[in-house]
């Protein structure tokens, strides 16, 4: 199964700041048996956000996790971008990743992360938003991880 990783930040976008969460989703991601190409950059922009998230689909990704601009500073849009495409959310993935995050820092409660389903091209896919850092990142892939098989697997019809 393919998966791709898709890192919002205007900072890793315009190279001042290194990618350190969209190669660790990678590597979790390949662990958990998914085929992932290194992550897509792209900045802190609606359309850019969402087609990277459609492009990943329609290329076949059946997991597609973003990180970074879950927060609330004004240019996290992520979540704004990510929200119309899905077709339903899956609720209980977020508010577990806020909750176990919340364990180690507070702020893992600003995070606005959404999870769901989405279409693109006739493909279903798994949409995750993972926090940029690399905490907020492991939280998710923590909760998660486990279950991505599955879920693609539901999506495809199988049994529960």
């Amino acid at each position: 199964m393919r998966a791709a990783v898709i890192t919002c930040s205007d900072r890793v976008f315009s190279e001042t700041y290194a990618d350190r969460s969209g190669p660790l989703i990678v590597d979790a991601l390949v662990n958990q048996g998914f085929e992932v190409e290194e992550p897509v950059t792209v900045p802190d922009e609606v359309p850019a956000i969402t087609g990277a998230i459609q492009a990943a689909i329609a290329a076949g990704a059946r997991v597609v996790v973003t990180t970074g601009g879950t927060g609330v500073a004004p240019r996290d849009v992520t979540v704004e971008a990510t929200r119309d495409l899905l077709d339903y959310e899956l609720p209980g993935i977020m508010e577990a990743t806020r909750r176990l995050g919340a364990e180690h820092t507070p702020r893992a409660l600003l995070s606005r992360g959404l999870a769901g389903v989405a279409t693109c091209g006739g493909v279903r896919a798994v949409v995750i938003n993972a926090p940029g850092s690399t905490g907020g990142a492991r939280d998710v892939l923590t909760v998660a991880g486990s279950l991505l098989v599955h879920l693609v697997d539901q999506l495809d019809g199988g049994d529960h």
